[in-house]
């Protein structure tokens, strides 16, 4: 699930809270200590004094590693975020499931423009959705027109308002039903014809996957890319509704600034599946982000599918491509990553065009703080 660049809303209890902690810095690796992240630290803690409970962020650079914390972990006993902490990334998920697809192009497994529907006849069918037309490409740059399911009605309050989350934090979704939700609805508009953020895509591309290769797009990501990577704080937790430690709790207001704050720690990701459920840490996704653009995970060609991008509709100074996203800044600086979000929980991870220098943090609240001028502090 896709979270917005800037999160709105603060609560003077919880900035009190969060500032009780003093905030942590710590160089690692030989990184820039002593001031030459000094933009990217005032950002973090502009964040933290909006209202997030905690932030921590890892930046990775020639100059070697540099870690940092803001804030509170835990709202409780005053526990700060750790430079390691593991978190739930959300859509940041988008970006392995694309490559893992990537791969099996470039394998001759299946062709991004293969429809929908020779891979999972059927399924996307009803009111107007037809996956005869719509293709494996148009699933991942967001062009296919597939009404995104998080926004039916019935799915909204079961999982996104207090009671419907605390009734149903540890159901189980199965793909198959997620998919079901969106057609309900007619699609958003002709497939190619324009372009809107559908988590269903990427429900029905982990779908595509398993048909394709016989395993769940769990087994292929971890065989494919957090093996061979050693992202030893990755993982793709299926049904399992714990964070692994370290971690930090996670907490939200359910859209409702100055409401009270919830712990959302323990949930079923199933809600998300393909489209958010992974759980990693900063260092992880910088890895795998620098990877990535470095050309490590995809050969030429397939890398070059991946960042031949499309505007996104609505989304200032952005383009995206095949689940990775292109931000200019306003230094005229372009990075590739991707956000996420989901309950309690914000990320982002960016990285240059040839991934020497990459950026990824998390807040542990879904309700205040903007990430851009993080993203902004840090390569401009």
């Amino acid at each position: 699930m896709r979270v917005r660049t800037t999160l709105v809303g603060a609560a003077a209890l919880l900035v009190s809270a969060a500032l009780a902690a003093p905030a942590a810095f710590a160089s690692e690796g030989g990184g820039h200590a002593g001031g030459g992240h000094a933009a990217t630290r005032k950002a973090i803690e502009a964040a933290v004094a909006a209202g997030v409970p905690g932030v921590t962020a890892t930046a990775r650079e020639a100059h070697g590693t540099w870690s940092t914390t803001a804030g509170v972990g835990d709202l409780r006993t005053g526990a700060p975020r750790s430079t390691a902490d593991r978190y739930r990334v959300g859509s940041i998920t988008k970006t392995f499931v694309a490559t893992v697809l990537l791969q099996l192009e470039a394998e001759g497994r299946l062709s991004l423009d293969d429809t929908v529907d020779k891979w999972l006849p059927g399924v996307v069918h009803g009111h107007g959705h037809d996956g005869r037309h719509i293709t494996v490409r148009q699933l991942l740059n967001h062009t296919s027109g597939i009404f995104d399911y998080t926004s039916d009605a019935d799915f909204g309050r079961a999982v996104f308002t207090v009671d419907g989350f605390f009734q149903h934090r540890y159901d189980t979704f199965t793909p198959g039903e997620l998919v079901a939700f969106a057609m309900r609805h007619e699609p958003d508009f002709a497939p190619g014809t324009s372009w809107k953020y559908s988590n269903t895509n990427y429900v029905v591309a982990g779908m595509v996957i398993e048909k394709v290769t016989g395993h769940s797009y769990a087994t292929e990501i971890d065989r494919r890319v957090i093996a061979p990577l050693h992202l030893k704080g990755t993982s793709l937790p299926g049904t399992k509704v714990t964070v692994p430690q370290p971690s930090s709790r996670a907490y939200s207001k359910f859209r409702d600034p100055k409401g009270p704050t919830y712990d959302v720690t323990a949930l079923n990701p199933s809600l998300a599946s393909s489209a958010g459920e992974m759980i990693s840490d900063s260092a992880d996704l910088d890895r795998f982000y620098g990877a990535l653009l470095g050309g490590k995970l995809l050969p030429r060609e397939q890398l070059k599918e991946m960042k031949t991008t499309v505007e996104a509709t609505g989304i200032p100074d952005t383009r995206y491509g095949l689940g990775l996203m292109d931000t200019r800044l306003t230094c005229g600086v372009h990075v590739w990553g991707h956000n996420g979000g989901i309950h309690g929980s914000g990320s982002t991870a960016m990285t240059t065009a040839d991934g020497s220098h990459s950026i990824a943090f998390n807040f542990n609240g879904d309700w205040a703080g903007d990430m851009q001028p993080v993203i902004e502090g840090e390569f401009c």
